[in-house]
């Protein structure tokens, strides 16, 4: 996988999200990318009000806009590729991206997932649900992934993954929140990872 030339230059990235945008808030404001375009499917997700207020252009594409997933998948392209960007980072993205966009930026899409993969992923296993499937499964340990998009859910290579401990009177917020920031900082060193 190649990104840009030099340290020197940051990766141009979009970033596509659907909802508070703190994963975004975070890229941007960690300096680790140059974010082009903040896209989401979701016209009052507060991913917009995020690029917004870092002065990143944004687009709402969603089957609001576009109702026939072709036409949909035809128009993030468009949006994506007149950003000229490099790598795609889905910050909280809740739709599967269609098969253009999928074919275009082949093993250069990344997400970050709440838990180690391949543990607690697939159709389902988003938020929440991973944290209370980890504690249910009585597990120590949790994480953050960092991995290669696919067409099916969590199942690209993993990139990077990084632990997270699962205390003794962990209950979901509190084990979200560790896990959350272990997220974003994982995200943000592989962006710069990826730039070198």
């Amino acid at each position: 996988m190649t990104a840009a030339a030099s340290p020197s230059v940051p990766l141009r990235v979009a970033l596509l999200g659907s909802g508070a945008g703190s994963t975004a808030d975070h890229v941007l404001g960690s300096g680790a990318a140059d974010v082009r375009l903040v896209l989401g499917n979701n016209s009052r997700s507060g991913i917009f009000d995020v690029a917004r207020r870092h002065g990143v252009p944004t687009a709402h594409l969603s089957g609001v806009t576009h109702p026939d997933a072709d036409d949909l998948d035809a128009a993030v392209l468009a949006a994506l590729d007149g950003a000229e960007v490099d790598v795609l980072v889905l910050a909280g993205y809740m739709k599967k991206l269609g098969p253009r966009v999928l074919a275009r930026y082949a093993g250069r899409i990344l997400n970050t997932h709440p838990a180690l993969l391949p543990e607690f992923g697939g159709a389902g296993m988003f938020g929440d649900h991973v944290h209370e499937a980890v504690l249910a499964s009585g597990r120590t340990v949790s994480g953050a992934t960092v991995h290669v998009v696919t067409a099916d859910y969590d199942e690209g290579p993993v990139v990077a993954q990084t632990e997270v401990p699962v205390v003794p009177g962990d209950d979901v917020p509190a084990l979200r929140a560790r896990v959350q920031a272990a997220e974003k900082a994982l995200l943000v060193e592989v962006l710069r990872a990826w730039r070198s």
